[in-house]
């Protein structure tokens, strides 16, 4: 009986522990910071250089996730290094109630990009050179070399194939600055959204 106690105060603090490092990324605005403090506080299974993190949630599990080099992370990534379906498994009929809990590792290579709103299911690994579009569930390794997309996600194009598509969007003179777009380069690129259009018709 102590020990499952002992147990409980241990999952407890282990709760408060990552509430209070949620309410800590949630007071830093710059997602330098968050990475530093992430990183400070090995939080992460590794976390290596040029990262950033948009998110301010600490995922479950965080030491099962490793973050190589020159990763971006959007907003609203779910890393899901558990689930929980041993719950159902111990109570089904019958069960003899030894069913564990799943945990997996989740591996972001180097030159990775995580979209916005992605999960990534436990047992992945992403990359090198490697982009999953927004919105993506992830549920197998994504190959080096390739950017991803859908649910569940799967190889649209080669990251080759993607570095020439991204060279040149629209003139470097009206690239947006400091989070504004001008009124030029807006109506630059709704020229090019409609004559797409036109083309495809």
């Amino acid at each position: 009986m102590r020990s499952y106690i002992g147990a409980l105060d241990k999952d407890r603090d282990m709760t408060r522990k990552r509430l209070w490092q949620t309410i800590r990324m949630w007071s830093m605005m710059s997602s330098v910071k968050r990475v530093n403090y992430l990183r400070r506080n090995h939080i992460f299974g590794q976390i290596g250089d040029n990262v950033t993190i948009m998110d301010r949630k600490i995922p479950l599990y965080a030491k099962l996730i490793r973050i190589h080099n020159n990763v971006r992370i959007a907003s609203n990534v779910t890393f899901a290094t558990h689930d929980i379906t041993h719950f159902v498994l111990n109570k089904l009929p019958d069960s003899p109630g030894d069913f564990p809990e799943t945990v997996g590792c989740i591996e972001l290579m180097d030159n990775v990009f995580i979209g916005t709103n992605c999960t990534i299911i436990g047992d992945v690994r992403i990359g090198p050179n490697a982009i999953v579009a927004a919105g993506a569930v992830v549920n197998k390794d994504v190959p080096p070399n390739s950017v991803v997309g859908g649910v569940p996600a799967r190889v649209i194009c080669h990251f080759d194939e993607y570095l020439e598509k991204r060279r040149r969007l629209y003139p470097e003179e009206l690239k947006p600055t400091k989070q504004d777009v001008s009124d030029e380069l807006a109506s630059y690129m709704w020229q090019e959204f409609e004559t797409k259009r036109a083309v495809r018709k």
